[in-house]
């Protein structure tokens, strides 16, 4: 989408704008500090993760125009670390600053509509979808794709929120009213019996290079990620499809910077594309242990126009996220931790109920011996 900008390359000493405080941003920034990058961030938190790491921290809501050219007067070149952040800041940074992810990328993935949409524009397999444009819709869609089916927000959901299960005629009535009362636009999606949930991070720079890292097998507990299990378990063929489809999905899109692609593997073996996020994820924080260049190194590397670092795994791993409820065993048990376990803790003051705090690499010699690691610990139980 950003072609136009294919020779330019920002080199260590610039300076690195991100729209948005989170951990997310705060382990860019360690790794671009790294690198020798300078970067401020834009978050309201006062005391925002990023802006623990960054240099500066302009201190505002994501919707304010004069910080948002704040932000741009300081920057060489400006990324966001969360796909929420205003697209219309985004798209008026584009007219007077760097930015090479574009808005147009961050307008797509920011709805699922658009997204699921656009992604069936290029024939990636996607699940079979419905826009909801009026209650007879959510009738219609039994006819469609029978039960159980999902109804979903188009915009604002993440780990699980947003998202109902029609299991039967019964739960028909309280989905009408939930459509009635959301005051957003909503999409209905056959049901995927899946054997895995997957994920794939794909680099793009600005000269057009790519690069996938490996493929995480990804375990949800309540809607919200809980391990990440790098290499993923599945067959060689699984793992062809899943790349060329990710691949696809970044060409086709212009990627800039990273994307990851969630997806389901099917129990008949089949692979289609749940989401999309523009920006390193969750899934591939096993690859700051695990990995010769990690995401974020990553990230940098392609928005500045560098060229993207190796991807091999080094080691069998498993991350596993510390949510709130977990912090505080985490760190009376510190001490127990695997030597070949590697703590990352966000910087976050409050620990609340399935709050991501930090995280934990786990690596060994084999995905068993991992995770037994983990288990011995009970934490997470």
């Amino acid at each position: 989408m950003k072609g136009e900008n294919a020779v330019k390359v920002i080199k260590p000493d610039s300076t690195i704008g991100i729209l948005g405080g989170g951990q997310l941003g705060r382990m860019i920034s360690i790794a671009g500090r790294n690198m020798g990058y300078r970067f401020i961030t834009l978050d309201p938190n006062p005391d925002s993760p990023c802006g623990q790491a960054a240099d500066q921290q302009i201190i505002s809501s994501y919707s304010d125009l004069k910080a948002a050219k704040e932000l741009a007067d300081s920057s060489d070149v400006i990324t966001y670390e969360f796909e929420n952040v205003d697209s219309n800041v985004t798209s008026l940074l584009e007219k007077t600053s760097f930015v090479p992810q574009g808005s147009e990328l961050l307008q797509i993935t920011q709805n699922r509509i658009h997204e699921k949409s656009t992604l069936h524009s290029y024939n990636v397999p996607v699940a079979p979808f419905l826009v909801i444009e009026s209650e007879n819709d959510i009738h219609k869609a039994v006819d469609c794709f029978g039960f159980p089916y999902i109804m979903k927000t188009a915009t604002g959901g993440y780990d699980g929120k947003g998202q109902w299960i029609i299991s039967s005629m019964d739960d028909i009535p309280n989905a009408i009213e939930t459509w009635k009362n959301a005051g957003k636009d909503m999409i209905i999606e056959k049901f995927i019996p899946f054997s895995k949930e997957l994920s794939v991070i794909v680099a793009r720079n600005l000269q057009g290079q790519t690069k996938t890292f490996p493929i995480a097998e990804n375990i949800h507990i309540n809607n919200i990620l809980h391990q990440s299990i790098v290499p993923a378990r599945i067959t060689a063929e699984q793992q062809e499809k899943a790349e060329k489809i990710s691949l696809k999905v970044a060409e086709s899109l212009q990627v800039i910077g990273l994307i990851a692609i969630e997806m389901f593997l099917t129990n008949d073996g089949e692979i289609i594309v749940n989401e999309l996020a523009p920006r390193p994820h969750n899934s591939g924080h096993y690859s700051m242990d695990a990995c010769i260049t990690s995401q974020f190194e990553q990230h940098i590397r392609a928005i500045c126009g560098l060229p993207l670092g190796e991807t091999s795994l080094l080691s069998p791993i498993i991350m596993v996220n510390i949510l709130g409820q977990h912090l505080s065993e985490v760190l009376n048990k510190i001490s127990r931790l695997p030597p070949t376990a590697k703590l990352h803790l966000y910087g976050k003051k409050e620990s609340v109920e399935n709050r991501k705090m930090g995280h934990i690499n786990f690596l060994g010699s084999t995905i068993e011996q991992v995770d037994q690691q983990i288990k011995e610990l009970q934490i997470w139980t």
